[in-house]
């Protein structure tokens, strides 16, 4: 049987329902178990079981395909890679705030394709595939497709990053303050959903540094097909993309100019 990537987005939107069950079950127990990574960031026991059960789920439906997860790395040598993040926003899921979500994106060939951005304790979802538009789901269950905004200049832009420290940690902070300077509002919503506002227009920039392919990989295919243009602050995406920039495609050169 042939797959299609509107098979491969129905089977994601499949696991993530999957993964949400599990999650939920997780957000806010009393007994929910943290540890701590080598770099000090913290993993709960809801990472490596929501990631699990993504896992098993690609590995019945997708065995020939190659997985990279942020809680067991790499299996599988296919040019068709599942990139995963079982909970994107950790501490906030460990505090009980809402803002956190599972990511499923596809690599085909080095091609981001599909991506699925689950947060169920918002009660949103977002998805895209190549060729087919971005679209998602509003708290009261309503789809719809979403596309960029159309603001043309900074001074009229509303502006999202996550954490100043990390700003500060990478010698941007200079540049985040000529980025707030230069924007109508600045706002930090944070994690993935700094970048799904832009998609859905109702933001007009972001910008993210330290994250991992598994961080992104699913968000950039919904950005694009929204109409915008998610890359690597010094160009193309690759592997190594630690630095983000979002935009509604109309802002790139001015947000690059200030990021440089």
């Amino acid at each position: 049987m042939v797959q299609t990537l509107a098979d491969d987005l129905q089977l994601a939107l499949e696991i993530a329902k999957k993964a949400n069950r599990q999650s939920m079950k997780r957000f806010r127990a009393l007994d929910l178990e943290i540890t701590s990574k080598p770099d000090r960031s913290p993993v709960t026991d809801a990472d490596r079981s929501v990631e699990t059960i993504i896992r098993d789920e690609l590995a019945k439906a997708r065995p020939n395909d190659s997985i990279i997860g942020e809680e067991f790395g790499t299996s599988g040598d296919s040019d068709r890679v599942w990139i995963i993040d079982p909970i994107d926003g950790t501490a906030n899921f460990l505090r009980g705030v809402p803002v956190w979500a599972t990511l499923i994106g596809l690599r085909v060939n080095g091609e981001y394709v599909m991506g699925v951005v689950s947060a169920p304790a918002m009660n949103r979802s977002w998805w895209a595939a190549k060729g087919q538009g971005a679209f998602t789901e509003d708290v009261d269950a309503t789809v719809r497709e979403i596309n960029v905004s159309k603001v043309e200049k900074l001074t009229d832009a509303s502006f999202s990053f996550s954490s100043i420290e990390l700003w500060e940690h990478h010698g941007q902070l200079e540049n985040l303050l000529k980025i707030t300077r230069s924007v109508w509002r600045t706002r930090a919503y944070g994690d993935f959903w700094s970048h799904m506002l832009v998609a859905e227009g109702v933001i007009d920039i972001s910008a993210e540094n330290d994250l991992k392919i598994y961080d992104w990989a699913a968000l950039a295919p919904i950005v694009s097909e929204a109409g915008g243009i998610f890359r690597d602050q010094s160009g193309e995406l690759n592997d190594e993309t630690s630095s983000v920039m979002v935009s509604n495609g109309l802002l790139d050169a001015d947000l690059a100019k200030l990021l440089a």
